[in-house]
């Protein structure tokens, strides 16, 4: 390691979408910032998503943010200079069964009593207007026409790319390997080949935040589920709107490139990263792809004919509430943690990118953190909340 330390108004730990939108916030209000990744953009969850944008089904305390995230994505190819994929073509999200069916009636019903903008779609024939090549085994959905959805590398590699012209320094192939706290505040941050002597870190290091927090006296309460994701060869247009279906077990896209992305629900993950090709890799099972496949297959039959051209898995960084982590942890001022998002941090990445900044500036964000600050743990009889997924 270096013994030159390098000094930068922040250290942004992580080159996700969350960190990389911090990035570039605290770059346009002129402030020196480092972004640190051990990999590069997107390497981990953020490129492992769906890659959702969407406000529907969303917890009453992310909602706001969804919707102001939603706001922002249509304009973030003008802010950014640069594309990000990103098209607001609508979410469905399917009843499959009669349980199915009350549990998206119910989520219409709230959503729209929060002011959200969405329709129920009561029978087989409304929802083939939208997406026509599903199957019968539909029965109801709910549609969200202002959700959409994004291509996850490009758009964390926009946001830094734009962060860089505006002077922001990227490390990436860097592993950050220990936080040094004196007197209420990170004195000093360590990599395998550099020291750095930060105003402010912000930590978005998704499910490895607990690596470098714990030796601090502090800890995000996560479970690791791991999602599998296929991914076909291009084809003909077969889908329009995002796919989510009532409990989380499937969802789906077609890429701008005609590739059909997909994913599984969550299942329990043995915690091993391997590397491949210079990049974090889980490899998923055989079982859970065979089931994917079925899943999916089962609603949109056309996905069983095509030709598989990626197969992968990530894992969640998920909190007994699925909430995320938006905070600076008591006793050290100048640290932000941005993390435990719980497989849906990608479409309102642009807002929380800009509370973390906000926070390590120390101001008060434009939304309420209430439910996301660190100290809603304390008490650890907190009922875990299901999972929503895809984005």
């Amino acid at each position: 390691m270096s013994t030159d330390t390098r000094t930068t108004d922040t250290l942004v730990i992580g080159a996700g979408i969350t960190g990389a939108a911090a990035a570039l916030v605290l770059s346009e209000a002129g402030h020196r910032v480092t972004v640190v990744d051990a990999y590069g953009p997107a390497a981990m969850a953020s490129g492992w998503t769906l890659a959702g944008v969407r406000q529907s089904g969303r917890h009453p305390a992310e909602l706001p943010l969804a919707r102001a995230a939603v706001a922002q994505w249509a304009q973030l190819d003008e802010r950014l200079g640069r594309e990000t994929g990103y098209r607001r073509s609508g979410n469905l999200r399917l009843a499959r069964g009669e349980d199915e069916i009350a549990t998206i009636r119910a989520l219409v019903e709230n959503q729209s009593a929060a002011g959200l903008p969405i329709s129920w779609l009561g029978s087989l024939t409304e929802v083939r207007e939208i997406a026509p090549h599903l199957s019968e085994r539909v029965l109801a959905a709910s549609f969200c026409d202002s959700d959409g959805h994004a291509d996850p590398v490009a758009t964390v590699t926009a946001f830094l790319e734009r962060a860089r012209d505006l002077g922001a320094m990227l490390r990436f192939g860097e592993r950050v390997v220990r936080l040094r706290a004196n007197a209420g505040r990170v004195t000093g941050v360590e990599t395998d080949t550099a020291s750095y002597a930060p105003g402010t870190v912000i930590l978005a290091t998704g499910i490895l935040a607990n690596d470098l927090l714990a030796p601090l006296g502090h800890r995000v309460p996560l479970r690791r589920p791991m999602v599998t994701v296929l991914r076909s060869t291009p084809t003909e247009p077969l889908l329009t709107p995002v796919l989510g279906v009532a409990n989380a077990d499937m969802a789906a896209r077609q890429e701008l490139s005609g590739r059909l992305r997909v994913t599984s629900g969550a299942e329990d993950w043995p915690g091993e990263i391997v590397e491949e090709a210079g990049r974090p890799a889980i490899r998923p099972r055989l079982r859970a792809i065979r089931e994917t496949i079925e899943k999916v297959s089962s609603v949109l039959p056309a996905f069983a004919g095509l030709e598989l051209e990626g197969v992968w898995a990530g894992a969640l960084d998920l909190t007994p509430d699925a909430l995320p982590v938006l905070d600076r942890p008591d006793g050290l001022e100048n640290l932000v943690v941005a993390a435990g998002f719980s497989g849906h941090g990608f479409g309102i990445g642009p807002v929380t990118g800009e509370i973390a900044a906000r926070l390590a500036c120390g101001e008060t964000p434009d939304h309420d953190i209430a439910p996301f600050r660190l100290s809603r743990f304390r008490d650890d009889a907190r009922e875990s909340a299901p999972l929503t997924l895809h984005g």
